[in-house]
């Protein structure tokens, strides 16, 4: 864009007439009723451009600008300046507000912010926080369930995060509801409202009560959030001041609260619309987790920030001065159908990891495992105790604005009455964080195929699970596979997977297949559920090779109950069908093996066209095998295509660096600030190393997508196996991210 044009009331970009500019301004009548489409209509016009509005701003649209200038500090500052008014920097129009600390800052005087409260958010904190969040969802539930009604955001959405952020800091349960209001007004109101007003008021008020816990907890510690902030110190040594902790605090408070309030609503309101993909939810919880990502894609609270320009630059060819505002929508980045295909839509299956909802960079919101966890216990909490919920799409009330922050001032709702809470739900939990297993036993299940048997270092007692789970195994490259659980469920010191090598694949089986060993370590989650074995009069089982894993649990299992079952198994040949012997010793004569060089390809027109009517289907193998599955029940009926359940193997993603992980080798890696000097093996990663010596390490998705483990590095060759730098920065070699980068030498020295 020529830094000449006159832009007057609007924009005008190399597009665009001069004599028809077109106008840009975020928080518009048209803006606020379609976010998506406004910002797509944008991307596809004039993707950087600058609008007059509001004092003046440049804007963004595409993922890769978004990213790049929310990672780039040094030129895109977010602290406070005198440039686009007085009020927080990182809005725009900027507003009153409590200065935010440490998200008004820049690095490094950021730095020492995050370091004091990433200790008490991290995976291993937040998990430790589960069952009072859990407690406190249930508890604010019982409140209304027995009425059949209720308001989703007061009653549900609103409590519960204020209560279960407030509870971990150490208020007082009288200070939850009363700090509540404030907080949401806060992000729903238009600047400069009454409502606004209010708002602020009521801000004064939590100011004031913070100071006063403040000083309480530095009298009288006690073991809460507060207590641990006001111990903190500087690297120095030296205390924090009471107004640094009240910012601090002031912005837990205000992230803790409103944002998953805003994403939760949103959430009911799609899927009160959306009943199927509701049902799915609820004959398949444990895909909640995978989903929660894409809601957070689609559905991002915080749909924009800003930044102030420190020197002149370009970005997306539009030149940028010193001084210049510059708005970063995440709704628009989370919508960029370069990096999410079909972005309209949401399928709970997608992965959305790469989201920015969170943020990207030193300013990545530190809170993401907690907003996740209270998300989860509210979903649950709804999809378990009022499945049958109708949104009252009349009395739907959305944020006066959607410019800042999306979300829904009035969910009103009704559904069945149901019972109050009685006492704890007594489930298993699952490993909810990366937990290593060490492998037991190694054996060939057919040719190709090997059987890994995973258990607990001190032999524990593992997770239970069903038939159709499957586990997550974070490989030493970083490489992240899925696997279902084939073993027996009624073995609970025990795990086994199948894992086919695939030397065409992506490098996971490979790599699996080399390390497997007695006595290698792996990084688990899980177990997850999502091809559960619903209740059937009957079941037809229909597996194709390596399919067979979760199909030889549920075999068991209807073989176990009694239900009558038939099995058909294909492979190519029959010496590489796995587990074909395991599978025969249970099912007996309601085998079928089909090798595909002896028998060709089953003929599916007579084995499903004879079925009884309440035959429930399974299916688990390669997409062309279920392809044709589908078509077939299809052209049957629609109730066969009703009873069809099927597990698809998924290709990854398609970010994911390629390398031959059979080749890492160990090095030295130098943390800087504690002079200690640890070693990485060539099964471990980096990351797991480090973040047993270091405390509050800040990471999140351990793929190498969300930059929230981006480190400096001070000396070495880093190894590069991540998505977020590019190229000139993997050059330069002066920061990378330790979830997934190793060293091209023999030491590191790491700025830790």
């Amino acid at each position: 864009m020529s830094a000449d044009i006159d832009f007057g009331s609007g924009f005008v970009d190399q597009h665009t007439p001069s004599d028809e500019p077109a106008r840009f301004d975020h928080h518009s009548d048209e803006a606020n009723a379609d976010p998506v489409s406004y910002y797509a209509r944008f991307r596809e016009s004039c993707p950087v451009g600058r609008s007059a509005a509001h004092g003046g701003f440049h804007y963004t649209t595409r993922y890769a600008d978004v990213a790049r200038i929310a990672r780039d500090d040094a030129t895109f500052s977010s602290a406070r300046s005198e440039h686009g008014g007085e009020g927080v920097g990182i809005v725009i129009p900027k507003g009153p507000g409590l200065e935010q600390y440490p998200i008004e800052l820049d690095p490094p005087r950021a730095t020492e912010y995050r370091k004091l409260i990433n200790p008490l958010l991290t995976p291993e904190a937040i998990e430790r926080l589960v069952p009072m969040i859990e407690r406190h969802a249930a508890r604010v539930v019982d409140e209304f369930v027995e009425h059949g009604s209720c308001d989703l955001v007061r009653d549900l959405t609103n409590p519960l995060p204020a209560a279960v952020t407030l509870d971990w800091l150490g208020f007082p349960e009288e200070d939850w509801a009363r700090l509540a209001g404030p907080v949401h007004d806060i992000f729903a109101a238009p600047a400069g409202s009454e409502r606004a007003a209010r708002g602020a008021a009521g801000l004064a008020y939590m100011d004031q009560r913070i100071r006063e816990l403040i000083a309480d907890r530095r009298s009288t510690p006690r073991n809460d959030a507060v207590s641990a902030v006001v111990a903190g110190r500087r690297a120095d040594g030296g205390e924090f001041g009471e107004d640094e902790l009240v910012s601090v605090i002031g912005l837990l408070i205000a992230g803790g609260v409103d944002t998953t309030t805003s994403l939760t609503g949103s959430t009911l309101v799609h899927l009160a619309r959306h009943p199927e993909q509701r049902q799915r939810l609820i004959d398949s919880p444990d895909l909640l987790e995978g989903a929660t990502e894409e809601f957070l894609r689609a559905f991002a609270p915080s749909q924009s920030m800003a930044r102030t320009v420190t020197r002149d630059t370009e970005v997306g060819g539009c030149p940028m001065r010193a001084g210049d505002r510059v708005l970063i929508p995440w709704v628009a980045a989370n919508h960029d159908p370069a990096v999410f295909p079909g972005p309209g839509q949401v399928r709970l299956d997608r992965d959305a990891s790469r989201h920015l909802s969170f943020g990207i960079g030193s300013h990545r919101c530190a809170g993401a495992h907690l907003a996740r966890a209270m998300f989860r216990a509210m979903m649950t909490q709804v999809l378990t105790r009022l499945p049958d919920y109708r949104v009252i799409e009349e009395g739907l009330v959305p944020y006066p604005t959607r410019g800042n922050q999306s979300g829904w001032d009035a969910v009103p709702a009704v559904f069945t009455p149901g019972p109050r809470a009685s006492g704890t739900t007594g489930r298993v939990r699952a490993l909810t964080t990366p937990t290593p297993l060490r492998v037991t036993s190694v054996r060939a299940a057919s040719e190709g195929v090997v059987a890994v048997d995973l258990a607990l270092p001190d032999g524990g007692g593992l997770p239970a699970w069903r038939p159709g789970a499957h586990i997550e195994l974070r490989l030493p490259s970083g490489r992240l596979r899925q696997y279902s659980l084939c073993g027996d469920p009624a073995d609970a010191a025990t795990w086994r997977i199948g894992v086919l090598h695939e030397p065409a694949g992506r490098g996971g089986s490979a790599e699996l297949h080399e390390l497997a060993r007695p006595g290698a370590t792996f990084a688990v989650r899980g177990p997850r559920n999502h091809f559960p074995l619903v209740d059937a009069p009957s079941y037809l089982f229909v597996a194709g090779g390596i399919g067979v894993t979760p199909i030889l649990a549920m075999v068991r299992e209807a073989a176990g109950r009694g239900t009558p079952f038939s099995v058909v198994y294909g492979g190519r040949t029959r010496a590489t069908m796995a587990f074909a012997d395991d599978l025969a010793a249970v099912a007996g004569d309601a085998l079928t093996l089909l090798p595909q060089d002896e028998s060709g390809l089953p003929d599916l027109p007579r084995l499903l066209g004879g079925l009884a009517e309440d035959t429930a289907v399974y299916a688990c193998g390669p997409a062309p095998m279920l392809a044709a599955i589908e078509r077939e029940c299809a052209r049957i009926g629609p109730g066969l295509t009703e009873r069809l359940h099927l597990e698809r193997f998924t290709a990854g993603d398609d970010l994911e660096t390629a390398f031959d992980a059979a080749e890492n080798r160990p090095f030295e890696v130098r943390l800087a600030r504690t002079g200690r000097t640890l070693t990485v093996p060539a099964d471990r990663r980096l990351i797991e190393v480090v973040r047993d010596a270091v405390s509050g390490l800040s990471y999140d998705c351990e793929k190498g997508y969300c930059g929230a483990c981006e480190t400096r590095v001070l000396a070495g060759t880093p190894e590069h196996r991540d998505s977020v730098l590019d190229e000139d920065e993997r050059e330069a070699g002066r920061t990378m991210m330790i979830c997934v980068g190793r060293c091209q030498g023999d030491r590191l020295v790491l700025d830790l």
